[in-house]
C-alpha cells in the first residue's frame, strides 16, 4: 500500500507493545502512510505489566519504535504521555529521549481554538487508581480473550469471513461493561468541564469514540489491540477517529467527522 495522508495533529494510545495483543503490522502500516506535524503517544505505548512477567519482544515491535524515532527525527513533534502499563516514565517528566518529549499531561491547542487536555485517563478509572491487584487481575483476563480472539480470527480468515473482535463484543454486551464506560465518560468530562478545559484526548479504555458531553468535547483514541484506531486533526481543527483496519482495507476511512468551533 503506498498512499499518504498529513494531519495537523495524530493521538495514539494502548499500543501495549511488548504484549501478544499489539497489532504491532498494522500500526506500522498506519505509521509508514500517515504523516503529521504533532504525534501524541497517549500512554500504555509499553506494555510493562506484560514484560516484567515474561519477555516478548519481536522484531515488528522493535520495527514501531524505530519507526516513530525516525518520524522524530525528521521533524515530528512526538510526545509521550504515560499511562498505567508504562508508568515508570512518569517519573521522567519534562524529558527528552531521542527527540521524544515526555510530559505526563499536555494542553493541546487544536487549529479552531479548542483547548484539549490530553492525558492517558487512568487517574479516572477507581479500580486502578484504589485496586491495583484486581486490575491486574482484569488484565490476565484480558489477554486471554485476546488469545483466544485470535485464533478464532485465524479460523475465520480461512474460512472468508472478516475479522471480529470477541473481547469488543463482550465488552458491550456485558451491561457492567457498558455502565461502566458511561461513568468513566462522564466523570472524565466532568473535571475537564471545572479546570475550564473545552475538550480532553485520552485512551486507556479500549473504547475509541468521540462525543459531545455537556459544554466538554470527549474523544477517546481507542487502541492497537482491539480497534487499531487514532485520533486525527486536518488543518482546520476537524477531529475524527480514523480506524485503520477499514481504511487500509478499501483506502476509505471509518470516520466520525466533528464540527469546528465556528460551526
Amino acid at each position: 500500500m503506498h498512499f499518504n495522508h498529513h494531519y495537523r495533529t495524530v493521538w495514539v494510545s494502548d499500543l501495549h507493545l511488548g504484549s501478544l495483543g499489539c497489532q504491532a503490522e498494522l500500526l506500522l502500516d498506519f505509521l509508514r502512510n500517515v504523516e503529521c506535524d504533532t504525534l501524541y503517544l497517549v500512554g500504555d505505548i509499553i506494555d510493562g505489566w506484560r514484560l516484567r512477567r515474561s519477555w516478548y519482544w519481536p522484531q515488528a515491535h522493535n520495527d514501531v519504535v524505530q519507526k516513530i524515532l525516525r518520524k522524530a527525527r525528521k521533524g515530528t513533534r512526538v510526545i509521550f504521555v504515560p499511562g498505567n502499563h508504562d508508568e515508570f516514565a512518569r517519573d521522567y517528566d519534562g524529558m527528552h529521549f531521542g527527540g521524544v518529549e515526555v510530559q505526563r499531561e499536555v494542553i493541546h491547542e487544536t487549529a479552531d481554538g479548542r483547548r484539549m487536555l490530553v492525558t492517558h485517563g487512568d487517574e479516572f478509572d477507581a479500580i486502578v487508581r484504589y485496586a491495583k491487584w484486581l486490575a491486574v487481575i482484569g488484565d490476565n483476563a484480558y489477554m486471554f480473550t485476546l488469545v483466544l480472539n485470535q485464533w478464532l480470527n485465524r479460523v475465520r480468515a480461512k474460512l472468508g469471513f472478516p475479522y471480529w473482535s470477541l473481547s469488543a463484543y463482550l465488552k458491550y454486551r456485558v451491561k457492567n461493561a457498558v455502565k461502566f464506560i458511561a461513568d468513566y465518560e462522564d466523570a472524565v468530562a466532568g473535571m475537564v468541564a471545572r479546570r475550564g478545559l473545552d475538550g480532553i484526548v485520552c485512551g486507556h479504555i479500549h473504547h475509541p469514540e468521540t462525543r459531545q458531553i455537556g459544554d466538554v468535547l470527549y474523544c477517546n483514541d481507542g487502541d492497537w489491540v482491539e480497534s487499531c484506531s487514532a485520533l486525527v486533526e486536518d488543518a482546520d481543527g476537524n477531529l475524527e477517529i480514523l480506524r485503520w483496519r477499514t481504511f487500509a482495507h478499501d483506502h476509505a476511512a471509518d470516520t466520525e467527522v466533528l464540527p469546528t468551533a465556528a460551526e
